[in-house]
């Protein structure tokens, strides 16, 4: 497919047909996996390509912050958490959500049943691997709100375990609890050789605590930039295409992705299963942001006690302009 569109383009370029396509350079919150199958969808069936758009995808890992890849002009338009966001924006750096594919959160908490843990309120006196870089701070605010204390294992508090990106931690029982995704290491838990029955899950959506994720951002003062808004309503127009196609047609979605995995780290069952799970959580989203939503995610990270993720409701951090431009 992409060679039929490389030859293609070539084609239209020396026939004097068609103008040189704009440049837009994604920057991925991680490595090439399901979790992005929208844009390699829109890329590799030509849906960028349709709007005129010249799309590089810029994988992510654990040595690279994408808001900082953006900051440094390395790419225009990132996939980000709307935690780590909102925290870089009220350091300085204006990121603003131009649109919100995720409409539901995947984050959980994956613990032994045989540590006594039953509900939240058996956290206290427990071990909990937590992501940092940007990624702690929905569990910070959840446990803030559940009054547990995250300086020691004791009555009233845990201690956290600074998870690298495996689950070897609870696997190795180093932490009774990992954090992992619905679509990725839970996953790998069960496929270590743990059975689901050994384990207990606590989502944060169904804790009343979930967060935005894989949101797309960009500078606000890009927004001013001649062109930049009308490249970024091509983008998302094209982009949603890509994440509602991959919704329909999940395993070929997860073949494409497959296919530029030039790591060759990318297994066929592992991403078939992730882009399931991913259709779950991007499902109900045509794109545009709901501020409800929103408001949900800043009530939760301005409750994080003595320590808040933000410390105060920020200003200009999303907006509508492009969604309501590319989708209507």
């Amino acid at each position: 497919m992409r060679k039929y569109l490389l030859g293609a383009a070539a084609l239209a370029l020396g026939t004097g047909a068609a103008q040189a396509a704009d440049d837009v350079t994604l920057q991925l919150k991680w490595v090439t996996q399901a979790q992005f199958a929208g844009y390699y969808v829109a890329l590799e069936n030509g849906f960028y390509e349709e709007e005129d758009l010249n799309v590089t995808i810029k994988p992510g890992g654990p040595d690279i912050a994408p808001p900082q890849v953006v900051a440094g002009g390395g790419a225009d338009v990132l996939v980000e958490w709307m935690p780590a966001a909102l925290a870089a924006r009220e350091k300085g750096l204006p990121l603003v959500n131009i649109a919100q594919p995720f409409k539901s959160s995947g984050m959980q908490l994956t613990c032994w049943k045989d540590s006594g843990i039953a509900s939240p309120a058996d956290f206290p006196g427990k071990t909990l691997g937590v992501w940092f870089f940007g990624n702690e701070f929905p569990f910070m605010s959840w446990m803030s709100q559940l009054g547990v204390e995250t300086d020691g294992a004791d009555d009233n508090g845990v201690a956290v375990l600074k998870q690298g990106f495996n689950v070897d931690p609870l696997l190795q029982r180093q932490a009774d609890c990992i954090s992992t995704m619905t679509y990725n290491e839970y996953w790998q838990v069960i496929d270590a050789g743990v059975s689901a029955d050994d384990l207990i899950t606590f989502k944060y959506e169904d804790q009343g605590v979930a967060t935005l994720e894989d949101g797309l951002y960009v500078l606000e003062d890009r927004l001013a930039e001649d062109g930049f808004a009308d490249k970024m309503e091509r983008f998302v127009r094209a982009s949603m295409k890509g994440w509602k196609w991959a919704e329909e047609n999940p395993e070929d979605a997860a073949m494409i992705v497959l296919e530029y995995d030039e790591t060759g780290a990318q297994t066929e069952t592992h991403q078939v299963r992730m882009m399931g799970e991913i259709a779950k959580l991007t499902a109900g989203s045509n794109g545009a942001l709901d501020p409800a939503d929103y408001e949900r995610t800043v009530a939760s990270l301005l409750s994080g006690g003595s320590d808040p993720v933000i410390t105060k409701a920020p200003e200009g951090a999303w907006t509508h302009a492009i969604t309501d431009a590319a989708l209507n």
